[in-house]
């Protein structure tokens, strides 16, 4: 059985992304042609990193479609953050690198990050960036390197990129069963930061995320259309650009070449083409 170095975490119930997930689990979408599971595993194997995996809860069979080179453990239950680390804990030799898969990211120090996490030591390392302003929660270290608790500051702020190094003891830690990342800290030996320049990162968990890093990453492709996000089986149709504002058109998406429609997802199903809404930030 192949030995497992590196997980991407790509179980979930897709809350944020809806109503995408109706039609695709989140790393199941494109971006330049390839989908963000498939973005996490080419820049694993960049970094010479390649026994590989992923989880998958919702529509696992489209994980499957999309998994070449990457094993998928299913999950019928979610095991959470920390609990879906389970499916490799036995499988892995020095270290686990770990990706969430709607991190998206061409090249990631995935190298650097585990030759520092073995240098150190620690339990669990996180790949830390110069928080660059925005939502995303800061992280802070102390003198040290070890990352804080929420409620206090020191060196920092960074931002976690989605990229984590796991010691075979702390996948030992693991109970049987759901569990998340935050709930094992406390009981870590050590757990540090590993701060490196910030490369070109993307979080891609909602709508509009996905409509940003298309019109970036792919102006040409599933960006094409501006403010728009098209998916490369989808049909927009003559005149788009003046007909379709804030539009995520899916998988078979083929609207009415004459309709004009504002913050919506289509998709076809069975034949049928599928409108949903879109809410959430403009």
């Amino acid at each position: 059985m192949m030995a497992l170095d590196g997980f991407i975490l790509a179980a979930g119930l897709g809350t944020r992304m809806e109503p995408l997930s109706a039609a695709l689990p989140k790393p199941a979408w494109t971006v330049a042609g390839r989908s963000l599971l498939q973005w996490g595993a080419e820049a694993f194997r960049a970094e010479g990193v390649t026994g590989l995996a992923c989880n998958a809860h919702l529509h696992p069979d489209r994980i499957h479609d999309i998994a070449a080179g990457i094993e998928v453990f299913e999950e019928p239950t979610l095991l959470g953050s920390a609990g879906g680390l389970l499916h490799a804990r036995d499988r892995v030799g020095g270290a686990l690198l770990t990706w969430n898969a709607d991190s998206l990211a061409a090249r990631v120090p995935f190298g650097a990050l585990r030759t520092a996490h073995l240098a150190s030591g620690t339990d669990l390392t996180w790949l830390l960036i110069p928080h660059p302003g925005g939502p995303w929660t800061k992280v802070w270290l102390d003198g040290e390197g070890r990352v804080l608790r929420g409620d206090e500051t020191g060196e920092g702020p960074y931002l976690f990129t989605g990229a984590a190094c796991w010691s075979p003891f702390a996948l030992d830690l693991l109970p049987e069963g759901a569990s998340e990342v935050r709930e094992l800290l406390p009981r870590l030996r050590h757990h540090r930061g590993f701060v490196t320049e910030a490369f070109p990162w993307h979080e891609v968990g909602t709508p509009d995320a996905l409509i940003a890093a298309a019109s970036e990453l792919a102006p040409e492709q599933e960006g094409r259309l501006a403010g728009c996000y098209l998916h490369p089986s989808s049909a927009p149709g003559p005149g788009a650009e003046s007909r379709l504002r804030r539009c995520i058109l899916g998988p078979h998406a083929t609207p009415h070449p004459a309709m004009h429609d504002q913050d919506a997802f289509w998709f076809g199903e069975n034949g049928n083409q599928v409108r949903l809404g879109l809410i959430g930030a403009r």
